[in-house]
C-alpha cells in the first residue's frame, strides 16, 4: 500500500500581530497539513503587552524568539521572522511554511518561498490584508477557529432577509460566529469553476473542484461560511445539481457536480 508523506512544516508566528487566545486552535489546524518541524514566535518579550503568550507557548511547545524594537513605531520582529524564514528554507529540512501573521509584509517572503517549491499556509485575522492571502498556497481565518468547539449547524435564514434578496439574486445569509456570506461572487466563482473543468455532460468530481477554487481563492474555507465541508455549502446553492455516487468500496461515496 502507498504510504501518502506528510509535509514537514515550519511554524513561524509573528506575536505582535496575532492574538494568543486560540494558539491551541491554530496548532490543531496546522496538523491537518502536516507536522510541525520548528515552532517559532517571534517578539519583543519585554513589552507587558505580550505577558499573556508564556503559559501557551510551554503548553504547546513553541520557542519564543527575543527580538528588541530598536525604533518606536517599528516592529522588528518581522526581519527576524524573515531571516529565520529563509534559514530553514536552505536546510532542506522542511516540505513548507505556516505563517501566522496579519501582516502584508510577510507578502514577498511567501511568494519567494512558493518560488523555491515549498507549500505556504497563512493564518490570521480578517483584517489581513489582500496580498498576503493571495500569496499563500491556503489562507487560514482565526475567527473561524475560535468556534471549532461548537457543533456544527446550518446558518439560519431570517424570512426577512430571505425574502427580499431571491427577488434580486440567490444570496444566502450567514450567521453572526461566521466571516462571510454566500454572494453572488462567490456563486459565481463555484459555477465558472465547475464549468471550467466539467465533463462532456458538465459533472465535475467534489475533490477537484475544491482544489480549484482554493487555487483562485486562497482564503477560501467552507467553514468560512458556517458549513463544516463544500457539500454541505454546495447545497444550499440552488443552481448545483449533485450526484452521489457509490465507489462500491467501504460504503463510499463520491459526489459529483454541475451547474443546472
Amino acid at each position: 500500500m502507498e504510504q501518502i508523506k506528510e509535509l514537514r512544516l515550519a511554524v513561524l508566528i509573528d506575536a505582535d500581530n496575532i492574538p494568543y487566545a486560540n494558539v491551541k486552535g491554530m496548532m490543531e489546524e496546522i496538523a491537518k497539513y502536516g507536522t510541525p518541524t520548528f515552532k517559532r514566535i517571534y517578539g519583543d518579550w519585554t513589552k507587558p503587552t505580550l505577558t499573556g503568550w508564556k503559559s501557551v507557548l510551554l503548553q504547546n511547545a513553541i520557542t519564543p524568539v527575543q527580538q528588541y524594537s530598536y525604533t518606536i513605531g517599528k516592529n522588528s520582529s518581522d526581519s527576524a521572522l524573515i531571516i529565520d524564514a529563509m534559514d530553514i528554507l536552505y536546510t532542506g529540512r522542511v516540505d513548507g511554511f505556516c505563517i501566522v501573521s496579519s501582516d502584508s509584509d510577510f507578502t514577498r517572503l511567501a511568494t519567494r518561498l512558493r518560488e523555491a517549491g515549498m507549500q505556504v499556509y497563512g493564518i490570521g485575522e480578517k483584517k489581513t490584508p489582500a496580498p498576503f492571502i493571495s500569496a499563500c498556497n491556503k489562507f487560514i481565518y482565526i475567527e473561524i477557529l475560535k468556534k471549532r468547539d461548537k457543533p456544527d449547524s446550518k446558518p439560519p435564514v431570517s424570512k426577512k432577509t430571505s425574502r427580499s434578496r431571491i427577488k434580486k439574486s440567490p444570496q444566502i445569509a450567514a450567521p453572526a460566529s461566521t466571516v462571510a456570506a454566500v454572494d453572488e461572487d462567490l456563486q459565481k466563482l463555484i459555477s465558472d469553476s465547475i464549468n471550467d473543468l466539467g465533463d462532456e455532460d458538465g459533472w465535475v468530481y467534489l475533490g477537484v473542484l475544491g482544489n480549484l477554487i482554493l487555487k483562485k481563492k486562497p482564503d477560501f474555507d467552507p467553514r468560512n461560511y458556517g458549513y463544516k465541508k463544500l457539500i454541505d455549502l454546495i447545497k444550499e446553492i440552488k443552481e448545483i445539481d449533485i450526484d452521489e455516487r457509490e465507489t462500491g468500496k467501504n460504503n463510499i461515496s463520491h459526489f459529483y457536480v454541475k451547474t443546472k
